[in-house]
Parts: structure tokens; sequence; C-alpha cells
């Protein structure tokens, strides 16, 4: 079957053969119709597709059309489509291309459900790590991070209040940014510089990753209101422009700025265990993520969930607070090596 275009063009040619030809003349074999092509018509058609470089294309087009066709009906009989990762169900991407997702399973050899993460991604958090670790500002700098962080506690206590579970999750779209943008500039610079970073791209993204991994485990506890999301919006590209800003003017302010968030995170979270203690908060099962991405037990709560993120926090607060150090002693983060690995 011919496409609208290449029946026009083959007519055109046919009108151009066939122009000189007595004006009432009847040409034998070769009649034109409403409906298509026929008669002589089909011979000019194949030799126009054959030889034609636009033909050859739309033919192979075509055949590349037939082809994943045939691999769409091949699959629906073999039952390949089933269900996706999260309970979601369809069939899955023929890809032309060879890309194919892999088949994960868990130590046991169940499926393994997550796509966000893998089982080689998971690890087990350091809950001995000193909690009550503290950089005293000194410098101008240290006391400009210091009391900016201090001013964003206050609006944020009040809206908030003691709605810890939305806390949290409000705050990880907020946390998740300056190791993601840190990782962006640092990863500019060593392009531009054709020069390693020491790891350091790679633990600030893995940071950036990891409070992203905290909001998707919050999520499954607390759903954000309508004026909530539009919130984040808001805070996010303001934050974002700003923390970009700030690391390019002076990357010992930003780190720091982001060692003092860390240490407020700790705070808040030490203040949620309080109110699970006390049972003003329901101490409910761990979401199922959070024990497949902390390898945490299956009996788990969400008490076990805040532990380990808190000390999640305490571990991005040692390490902004070291990149900055390494900044303030007159060095670039590509002179130390990156904390790599505990994520």
């Amino acid at each position: 079957m011919m496409s609208r275009g290449a029946t026009t063009v083959v007519r055109s040619m046919m009108g151009q053969m066939f122009s000189t030809a007595a004006g009432n003349a009847s040409v034998t074999g070769v009649m034109r119709t409403n409906t298509g092509l026929i008669g002589s018509e089909k011979a000019v058609a194949t030799w126009w597709i054959r030889y034609s470089p636009i033909g050859a294309r739309n033919a192979s087009t075509m055949t590349l059309g037939e082809k994943e066709q045939q691999q769409e009906h091949k699959e629906e009989a073999t039952g390949s489509g089933g269900a996706a990762a999260g309970g979601q169900k369809g069939k899955e991407v023929v890809s032309y291309w060879g890309v194919q997702p892999p088949k994960v399973t868990k130590e046991d050899g169940s499926e393994w459900k997550w796509h966000c993460f893998r089982p080689w991604e998971t690890y087990q958090a350091d809950l001995s790590i000193d909690l009550k670790k503290h950089h005293t500002p000194t410098t101008f700098l240290d006391k400009l991070a210091y009391w900016t962080v201090k001013s964003l506690r206050f609006p944020t206590d009040v809206f908030f209040q003691r709605r810890y579970g939305c806390r949290a999750m409000m705050l990880e779209t907020v946390a998740a940014v300056p190791g993601m943008v840190g990782g962006m500039l640092l990863h500019c610079k060593s392009l531009r510089r054709f020069e390693p970073s020491g790891g350091w791209i790679k633990a600030l993204l893995e940071e950036a990753e990891n409070e992203r991994m905290h909001l998707m485990t919050f999520m499954e506890v607390s759903k954000p209101r309508w004026y909530e999301r539009a919130l984040v919006f808001t805070v996010q590209g303001v934050f974002f422009n700003a923390y970009f800003l700030a690391y390019l003017a002076s990357p010992k302010l930003a780190h720091r700025i982001v060692g003092y968030l860390e240490e407020e995170a700790i705070h808040s979270y030490t203040e949620f265990l309080k109110e699970l203690d006390k049972g003003t908060i329901e101490n409910v099962k761990a979401p199922a993520i959070a024990i497949d991405y902390w390898r945490l037990p299956a009996d788990s709560t969400l008490r076990d969930v805040v532990m380990v993120v808190r000390a999640d926090e305490a571990h991005h607060r040692d390490v902004n607070h070291f990149a900055s150090d390494i900044h303030y002693k007159g060095q670039e983060l590509k002179d130390s090596p990156a904390p790599i690995g505990y994520h």
C-alpha cells in the first residue's frame, strides 16, 4: 500500500510520460480511477519504490514497523508483558535498540521490585555515629552560615509546628538540592580544567540521592497537602538558585551552610523520636522501601526508620563540614580523597 505522497508523485510521472500522446487517444492497459492505481501504474510505482531514494526510505520504515508489530504480537502471545515493579502492571517496552530491563532478584531469589535503586546500592546505616558534634563558628563566613540557617529554622517551626512526619517529608525536598548543585558544578569544573575531582562529584551526588530516598520513604508515611506541594515549588526554586550562586561565590561558605543545615536536621529527627516514644505519633510499620533500602529487619517500625535517617544526616554533616575545612586550608576538594562508600 502506498502513501498519498507516493501516489501523487507516481501520477505526476505518469502525466509527464503520457503528455505527448494524442488528447483523446487511449493508452492501452493504463486507467486512472479515483480509488487508486491499476494497470501499468503499478509497474511504475514498483520501480519508483525500488529506485527512488525517498521510496526506499519509506520502504525501510514500513519494514521496521512490521518488525515491531511482529515482535509485539510475539510478546503478547508468550505473555511476557507481566507486572511492573511497585504494583504497576503493563507491557514491557520492546526496544529496537536492544535495551532490555534487567531481571534483578534478592538474595533469597525473590523478585526485586524497586526501579529507583538496586540491591547492591542498599546499606546499613552507622547508628554509632556521634550525633553531638558541632562546628563552633569563628570566622565571618562561619557566623554568616550559622545565623542564616538559624533564621530559616524559625519560619519552619511556625509552619510545621509539631507535625514532624510532614516536616521531614517537606524538608527533604530541599535537602536533596545542595549535593546535586555541588556535584554538578564540580563536574563542570573538572571538564573545564581537564582534571579529576578526587571522588567528590560521586560523593555529593550520592548525598543528593540519599536525601531523595529519604523523601521517597516519608512519602509513604505522610501525604502532602495541595498548598504544601505548591510551597515546594517556591522554596525549591529560591533555594536552588541561592545555593547555586553561593557555591560559585564561595564553596567553603556553601558547604558550611549545609553542615549547619544537617545539624538542624539531626535536632528535628531527635524531636521526632521523642514524639514517637511519648505516643504522640503512632509508631507504624516501616515502609517496604525503607526496609529494603537500609536492610532493616522485616518487623521494623517508623522509629527504626527515623533512627537510620538521622544517622544519614549526621554523616552528611561531617562530610560538608570537612569539605568546608578543606577550602579554609587553601586547598581544593580534589586534593583530599572524598568519603565514598558510606551509601
